[in-house]
């Protein structure tokens, strides 16, 4: 007997804060209709007009194009427009996902190992492939992201239960998953080894589920590491502009990349009104102050990949231009993290000396204030069920280290001298006397602001940084994500919700069986036995108190581990022309393609 899966959250997340436009302005939240539905005139959406190219302004390029490997904001942002996963976010509701290539919800079976989706019929990849998509088309899409030509940083953590997985992920060449069934076109059947059907029919959602055609991806994929990322066949709305044998001639990294429209995208198969005609990312806007007033005051642009312009000019923003900008619950947890592999941070009092003494409303402040997002004190953010379970605002603060968000010295040098009887390098004053560390950080506001303030709360007990400052995906791709490069900390990474359930927040981030060569997450790369069996349990709750339950109890333990300074749940901004009728997908926690359109 299957029984199909209500997608849990919806009810109990009912009340979230979903987008709002800033001081009054109109309810501009997206969402969007049945499939085919395209007039985008639901509650609470603007009704928008064909036609128009729109500039957007980013600070920096997407991690990665290939939908088996991009894993940031922005990769998502660009992703959703260009592609179409088996489900799907409306911009005004992040918690309840819709059918996008799946004709329905998830059919489960009754012991929580078998999932059934079926898949709609007319959806077509763009040129050169051309031909209709299947349902084999996902199967090789999750067969490639989990070997080692396709490096993905999320396979291993949502879908290792499925029978004939890699028992690790990015590891070996791409091989058939016996649990992965087609017995038709139409039909996907995922086999589970354990009964964890209510995690991976949530993660659905991802990109992991976009199809890739095997016939024209295999010469790409037999590299390592693959270069489909420059040749991908699209299915959305939109496609990066490519050559007649796919090559993506519209995509020059780290400076330009033009989207147009797919010609073989079909509305009445898609919930997407896909209103604009043409797209055109300028890369390279590191001066985000600089970035906004163009936007604000000129026409057919947008902006930013970047969370909230610097504090000025967002209050200049909310008073000046205030139906010009659009804000979001950020849905995730901003925070700088410790490497607990290298000197000194292999040392937990080194780790609690620092978030003690870290000023928290210091580093918000440099992210805009308390307009920003709240003041953070833990890995789970408002909104996410387990958040109340924590202890909402005030988790995790019956911490000495994390009780005071303005920051403690007294606790912060019991901690120093603490890792002075450990053997750590510390002076009798507190104060570490080693040799400077390596640090990686956003060389864009406000996360360049953000690094500054934190390296002098650092200094405040003696350390001193070797701060090398990189655009945002190439700290994450070189650097933060790659345990190879030696990055001791990371002051301005930050984790946003895969899809809202607890272990989206920790387990790709905390979990040690997580940790990857390429596309590593766990930014701390924190391996603690007991956390991980606990998450493991966790893992198979269903959804509900116990596992939320479950969930706050696992944050508490990895704030005692002291990974990182959790010191915002944000929110983000979307500034825009007055010509631009604009639409934040409060899951993609920025810009929705897809949506956005001219007045």
């Amino acid at each position: 007997m299957n029984r199909s899966l209500r997608w849990a959250l919806a009810a109990a997340l009912a009340s979230l804060a979903l987008v709002v436009a800033a001081c009054g302005g109109d309810d501009n939240g997206g969402g969007g209709g049945n499939a085919g539905d395209t007039s985008g005139n639901q509650e609470g959406i603007p009704a928008g007009k064909k036609g128009g190219n729109l500039t957007f302004l980013s600070s920096a390029d997407v991690d990665y194009v290939d939908p088996g490997q991009t894993y940031y904001v922005f990769g998502f942002q660009v992703g959703t427009a260009t592609n179409r996963t088996l489900y799907g976010f409306k911009p005004d509701n992040s918690t309840t996902p819709i059918p996008d290539l799946a004709t329905g919800e998830p059919q489960i079976s009754s012991d929580n190992k078998t999932i059934t989706v079926k898949i709609r019929k007319g959806v077509k990849f763009a040129p050169p492939v051309n031909r209709e998509v299947t349902s084999k088309d996902i199967k090789y899409a999750f067969e490639r992201a989990f070997s080692k030509n396709v490096p993905n940083g999320y396979a291993g953590t949502y879908f290792s239960s499925i029978e004939g997985a890699p028992k690790a992920a990015n590891t070996g060449d791409i091989k058939p998953i016996s649990g992965i069934q087609t017995p038709d076109d139409s039909t996907l059947v995922f086999k589970l080894k354990e009964a964890e059907a209510p995690l991976v029919s949530q993660a659905l959602v991802l990109p992991i589920t976009t199809p890739v055609p095997e016939e024209y991806a295999k010469k790409f994929d037999a590299k390592t590491p693959t270069t489909y990322d420059k040749n991908v066949a699209f299915t959305g709305p939109y496609m990066i502009k490519n050559n007649s044998q796919g090559a993506l001639v519209g995509w020059q990294q780290g400076k330009r990349m033009e989207i147009v429209r797919n010609p073989n995208w079909d509305p009445k198969t898609d919930f997407r009104p896909a209103y604009l005609d043409r797209i055109v990312i300028e890369m390279g806007n590191d001066d985000l102050t600089v970035a906004t007033r163009r936007a604000l005051n000129g026409t057919h642009i947008a902006c930013c990949d970047a969370g909230l312009p610097p504090a000025p000019v967002l209050k200049q923003a909310v008073t000046r231009f205030k139906d010009q900008i659009l804000f979001a619950p950020g849905g995730g947890t901003r925070y700088p993290s410790f490497n607990t592999t290298i000197k000194p941070f292999d040392d937990i009092n080194i780790r609690k000396a620092i978030i003690a003494v870290t000023d928290r409303t210091a580093l918000r402040l440099a992210r805009g204030g308390a307009s920003a997002g709240d003041i953070a004190s833990g890995f789970l953010p408002p909104g996410m069920p387990g958040f109340e379970e924590a202890g909402g605002l005030k988790q995790n603060t019956d911490l000495d280290f994390l009780s005071k968000p303005e920051g403690d010295p007294a606790v912060a040098k019991k901690y120093m001298l603490a890792a002075k009887k450990d053997g750590v390098p510390v002076s009798s004053d507190g104060k570490y006397t080693g040799g400077k560390v390596f640090a990686v950080a956003t060389n864009a506001d406000p996360n360049k602001k953000v690094a500054e303030v934190f390296q002098g709360q650092m200094e405040k007990l003696g350390f001193k940084l070797n701060m090398r400052l990189v655009p945002r995906n190439t700290e994450l791709t070189r650097f933060c994500d790659r345990p190879d490069a030696k990055v001791a900390v990371c002051p301005t990474v930050g984790w946003f919700k895969d899809f809202s359930d607890p272990q989206s927040m920790l387990d790709p981030t905390f979990n040690g069986e997580n940790i990857l060569e390429t596309g590593n997450v766990n930014w701390p790369q924190l391996d603690v036995s007991s956390i991980n069996q606990a998450m493991n349990k966790a893992a198979v709750l269903p959804v509900g108190k116990d596992r939320s339950e479950a969930w706050a109890k696992i944050n508490h333990m990895v704030m005692e581990q002291a990974p990182g300074v959790p010191f915002m749940w944000d929110k983000t901004a979307f500034v825009y022309s007055k010509d631009v009728q604009g639409v934040i997908n409060d899951y993609l926690t920025g810009i929705d393609f897809t949506y956005t359109s001219f007045k």
